[in-house]
């Protein structure tokens, strides 16, 4: 595949970073009582960080200094004991937020394959499945750092450095001034690095997903790059894609990594600034050594918190852009819903009428003009013509898998539109010529037509296609397991066992669009007789291109320019000698 012709990522709309987190963390509140239990033993650690200083300022001063040691042996058991009990909470805390955290995740995870499963086929015909698994995968595990360092980095630092800093100013304001004389040249430089270490993150999102969408449709079209010898090229393609993603992230991390570099020369220039002041300007006789030590404990303690954070906001802007992609598509809204007033639809019996029908995927080639037909019920109607000429989309307008833009169809009378989708579909078959088989044993393939079918519902859809014997002849028959997409079967066995799914659902309009394309002519002649059984007393809409297949259909449509071109029987068709004989002529010249 040449890399011009790779479609990029699609391009997020701008969204606030603020309310893209406050959005993530909302998940959060569904598990108040552990963030609560957090937040306690959070609330126990900083408190003992901000003791651990005074403590040793009164070991040194009040203690060591008149050498009390008894008294030192107090503050030192007490120190002890303290923080023993901090590193027991710091490991219970690091269990109970990773425990919420995969479960937010999980949560996440489910919402969107939920959400995705609701959505039109116009987003899917937009978006390559790679690109889709990226988001369930890759951009929701990346967001596990962002929710755990949430609770555990940004509140408690947070308070952590307003409470030093208020410590600071209370012992000696002077010196509190002197610690923290770098702050402006920290915000100038994290806002500088900030606004662009972002927009390089989203664009190694979009090459991440540019390179997982390849190698999913590489490896699922292996047999025709194999085929074409085209290992080359895809090889070409693949290390280019690679390419763009290194440097997307070499990018990005360039911009990552100068946040440390910030935050440790406005450290190292703090400290300076402290010492300086403690010791040159006011000297030893107005600040003691234990109060330089304090100082010199409570700067570390105001500036580790602020290297977390800006390692939070680095990662908050790595993995942002993630957030963003997943919150993205579930604000997608499906263009196929129900309205609020539908109704479940009756039981079918299978009339289909199409009024003055225009449809069309893009605002530029309409595909159906001013449609109209009427189908009674139980006739099985034959759709033939070019590829492209609109075949496929008129059963999939009745499927309501795409919604037209003028027009009306109706099942027995009913508006697609208003009766549920659900109530509609479950009353439907339909059989295309790529069958998906499902890994899994070939009777929950069959079954899946029907979820609740029973054993002998099962076999008797089997047989009705002679599906039953091959499936017979296997080492586990119904109970033998299938490999991805049916590996293991011959493409005519993997067509039969579909074609047993859509017959145990008993649906009450039957829509074969190509389905008997992929089997051979000695197979197709078995078929052809459960398929007949099939469509006797339901209304059948079947495309075809071998035309020899559709001659008992009650009425062929021949479907070109937007509309239908002629409509009859077999008969009455070839006696015309129009449209429909010349594609009879000209498949029959292809086979002598």
């Amino acid at each position: 595949m040449p890399i011009n012709s790779f479609k990029e990522d699609e391009n997020i709309a701008e969204v606030s970073k603020l309310k893209t987190l406050g959005r993530l963390f909302s998940y959060l509140l569904q598990y108040k009582l552990p963030i609560l239990g957090v937040l306690l033993i959070m609330a126990y650690c900083v408190a003992v960080s901000l003791i651990n200083p005074l403590l040793i300022e009164a070991a040194i001063d009040n203690h060591i200094a008149v050498k009390d040691f008894q008294g030192l042996y107090r503050i030192a058991a007490i120190a002890i004991a303290m923080n023993l009990i901090l590193i027991i909470l710091v490991k219970l805390r690091m269990y109970v937020m990773a425990k919420v955290c995969n479960n937010v995740l999980v949560n996440i995870r489910q919402q969107l394959y939920t959400h995705i499963q609701t959505l039109d086929f116009k987003f899917f015909d937009s978006r390559p499945t790679g690109k889709i698994l990226a988001r369930i995968i890759g951009d929701i595990n990346s967001l596990k750092d962002v929710l755990s360092n949430s609770v555990t980095t940004l509140i408690p630092d947070f308070i952590t450095i307003c409470a030093v800093v208020i410590i600071m100013f209370v012992k000696n304001p002077l010196l509190a001034a002197a610690s923290l004389i770098s702050i402006p040249f920290m915000i100038a430089g994290v806002w500088f690095i900030q606004t662009r270490s972002h927009v390089k993150w989203q664009i190694h999102r979009k090459k991440s997903s540019n390179l997982n969408a390849f190698v999913h449709e590489d490896l699922s079209g292996i047999r025709i790059i194999q085929s074409f010898h085209a290992e080359d090229e895809t090889r070409d393609t693949f290390h280019k894609l690679i390419k763009e993603h290194r440097d997307s992230f070499m990018d990005a991390v360039l911009y990552a990594d100068a946040f440390g570099s910030v935050i440790d020369f406005c450290w190292g220039f703090g400290c300076v600034s402290l010492w300086y002041t403690g010791i040159v300007i006011l000297g030893v006789e107005q600040v003691t050594i234990g109060t330089l030590i304090a100082f010199g404990t409570y700067i570390s303690m105001f500036w580790q918190p602020i290297m977390n954070l800006s390692n939070f906001y680095n990662q908050l802007i790595t993995n942002i852009s993630g957030a963003e992609r997943i919150f993205e598509i579930l604000d997608t809204k499906s263009g196929i819903t129900d309205a609020r007033n539908v109704v479940q639809m009756p039981v079918i019996k299978g009339s289909v009428d199409f009024e003055h029908v225009s449809f069309s995927y893009d605002e530029n080639t309409k595909v159906l003009q001013d449609v109209s037909f009427h189908i009674n019920p139980g006739e099985t109607i034959a759709l033939v013509g070019p590829t492209g000429a609109g075949k496929t989309t008129i059963v999939n307008l009745i499927s309501r898998f795409y919604d037209i833009q003028q027009g009306t169809i109706r099942i027995d009378g009913h508006d697609l539109k208003s009766v549920s989708i659900e109530s509609l579909r479950q009353q439907m078959g339909i059989m295309t010529q790529d069958n998906f088989l499902f890994t899994g044993t070939i009777r929950d393939n069959i079954a899946y037509g029907k979820l609740d079918a029973t054993d002998e519902e099962i076999i008797a859809a089997a047989k009705a296609v002679h599906a039953h014997d091959f499936i017979m002849k296997l080492p586990k028959q119904y109970d033998t397991v299938l490999e991805e997409r049916g590996g293991g079967l011959s493409v005519g066995q993997k067509q039969l066992i579909a074609f047993a799914r859509t017959m145990v659902s008993m649906p009450k309009i039957l829509i074969l669009d190509e389905a008997t394309s992929s089997i051979d002519t000695k197979t197709e002649l078995l078929v052809q007789e459960g398929i007949e059984a099939l469509l006797k007393g339901r209304t059948s809409f079947v495309i075809a291109h071998r035309l020899s297949t559709i001659q008992k259909a009650d009425r062929i449509f021949v479907i070109d320019n937007g509309g239908i071109l002629e409509e009859g029987n077999h008969d009455t068709l070839m006696a015309k000698r129009g449209a429909y004989y010349r594609l009879q002529m000209a498949q029959l010249q292809d086979v002598i």
